[in-house]
């Protein structure tokens, strides 16, 4: 595990280059090998940012903005299902995956409407969400204790748990597409690179 020293409230998406993370009111772009940050954003940045290969999309006042990554214009605007409770944010089968914090939810979301197409049930606070290799996964930090869980998309069974270690709080999630998870680490400020198992608990 490795750790890049940044000021962050969540981190929540990697666009093949720069891991995208949210500190309020900006959205940055940070070089997840030297840990520098190269880009920023003025956009309201409160919770999760997916990339759909072409787009950014963040949270941030109770809406979900799609934004143009290469100018930071704001194409399109939908309602965030958590109504300001939303905590993560990720794309996969065409859809947005939203995490409802303090609801313990993640939403499937219509990126075109905001309709909620699909609603999971967690046991525990969603502090990130993120798709790999067909894998839903999610953050939790709650009571001090943190980790990250694979879950079945269709039952929210969980299926797979990594914990954190003591003194961590995963404030967002985020993949690279193969083996590292990057997780915004709420408790000190960092954001931390994570070997994704390929064989955990189950």
């Amino acid at each position: 595990m490795a750790d890049r020293q940044s000021r962050l409230d969540t981190v929540a998406s990697f666009d093949g280059k720069h891991v995208w993370f949210a500190t309020g009111e900006r959205l940055n772009a940070l070089d997840p090998e030297s840990g520098q940050v190269l880009r920023s954003l003025d956009v309201a940045a409160d919770a999760g940012t997916a990339f759909d290969g072409e787009y950014l999309f963040q949270i941030g006042d109770a809406v979900i903005r799609k934004i143009d990554p290469k100018t930071g214009e704001v194409i399109a605007t939908i309602p965030a299902p958590g109504g300001g409770g939303d905590s993560g944010l990720a794309w996969a089968e065409g859809s947005l995956w939203v995490g409802q914090h303090r609801g313990r939810k993640i939403h499937q979301v219509d990126p075109e409407t905001g309709e909620v197409l699909r609603t999971i049930e967690s046991d525990r606070f969603v502090t990130g969400v993120t798709w790999v290799d067909g894998e839903l996964w999610h953050g939790t930090w709650e009571d001090s204790g943190s980790d990250l869980r694979r879950i079945g998309p269709e039952t929210g069974e969980v299926l797979e748990r990594l914990d954190m270690p003591p003194g961590t709080g995963v404030s967002g999630l985020g993949s690279d597409g193969g083996d590292r998870f990057f997780c915004g680490d709420g408790s000190n400020g960092k954001v931390r690179a994570v070997r994704r198992p390929r064989h955990g608990l189950k």
